[in-house]
């Protein structure tokens, strides 16, 4: 990759990571659901003229893919993830939520017959290793504790495997552009009336509303744009390399700014989730077994 693609994946990932942190700041005064619907409005309005502009005519005929790609690629999945924040890390949120490869190429498996090599098959098997060291003796469903929050950051990450299954089954072909606008956009329609049926009805702090600016703007809007800048650069398969950089960003920014400890699980989990999704999405590939010449192994 030239220097230029380097930098827009870091940025890229510091932008996502720094979502995490935003959803740990607004949630617990807005509620996941207000403030996603808030958050993909936002991203809506400024994804939709630029995708007017661009991308005319791109998703005629395709209103209610875009309809179902909406819910079950943001509306849902950011509401689960807000939630989790409430009392998980953005951290661990964050290593939860590079699981996403992982699902992604089982819903793939079972829906789309995508084969699982060897390699894929380890890789989810240690992804999956990996979430039991990250929760193993922490994850109490007891009043207080973060067993549903582990659950919620989980099922949206299997949320993300369903959308991009069926985005490549009944959406393939259309202008990402086209489609994150047209996503957004639905998703902030479905959001609204329950947006409002749970607004809060305290005071909303300063800080609250610039995280969710942060969230709309930067983490949803402006990440989009530059995600398909990067696929249209250096393909997909290299793209994809962001879900690797974004839980240390998001350690990062919650350490700073948010005091959240590091601890040596946190450490240990991350490193065996993130082998086994680049094993499963090809980025470290196993040795090839070496045939003799008279063809035996």
């Amino acid at each position: 990759m030239r220097p230029r693609d380097v930098l827009e994946l870091l940025v890229l990932a510091a932008v996502w990571g720094a979502s995490f942190l935003f959803m740990r700041v607004a949630a617990p005064e807005l509620g996941p659901v207000p403030l996603v619907a808030l958050r993909v409005g936002i991203a809506s309005l400024c994804l939709v003229p630029i995708a007017l502009f661009r991308t005319r005519g791109a998703l005629r005929g395709r209103l209610a893919p875009i309809a179902v790609i909406g819910a079950i690629n943001s509306a849902l999945p950011f509401c689960l993830l807000s939630y989790a924040t409430l009392s998980v890390t953005a951290g661990l949120a964050s290593i939860l939520n590079a699981t996403s490869p992982l699902w992604g190429a089982l819903v793939a498996h079972v829906w789309l017959r995508d084969r699982l090599t060897p390699a894929r098959v380890l890789g989810l098997v240690l992804g999956l290793a990996g979430v039991g060291v990250l929760v193993w003796g922490r994850a109490s469903f007891r009043p207080g504790g973060s067993g549903l929050a582990v659950v919620a950051a989980l099922a949206a990450t299997l949320s993300y495997g369903v959308a991009a299954s069926y985005t490549k089954r009944r959406l393939a072909g259309v202008n990402p552009l086209a489609l994150a606008a047209g996503s957004q956009l639905a998703a902030a329609l479905l959001l609204a009336p329950a947006a409002l049926l749970l607004w809060p009805d305290h005071p909303i702090s300063a800080r609250a509303w610039a995280a969710v600016l942060g969230l709309g703007v930067a983490c949803t809007a402006f990440a989009y744009v530059l995600y398909f800048r990067l696929i249209a650069h250096v393909g997909p398969a290299r793209a994809i390399a962001v879900t690797f950089l974004i839980p240390p960003f998001a350690i990062a920014w919650g350490g700073l700014l948010l005091g959240e400890p590091l601890t040596a699980r946190m450490i240990a989990g991350a490193c065996v989730v993130l082998a086994g999704t680049a094993l499963t999405v090809g980025l470290v590939k196993l040795p090839a077994r070496r045939v003799a010449v008279d063809g035996s192994a």
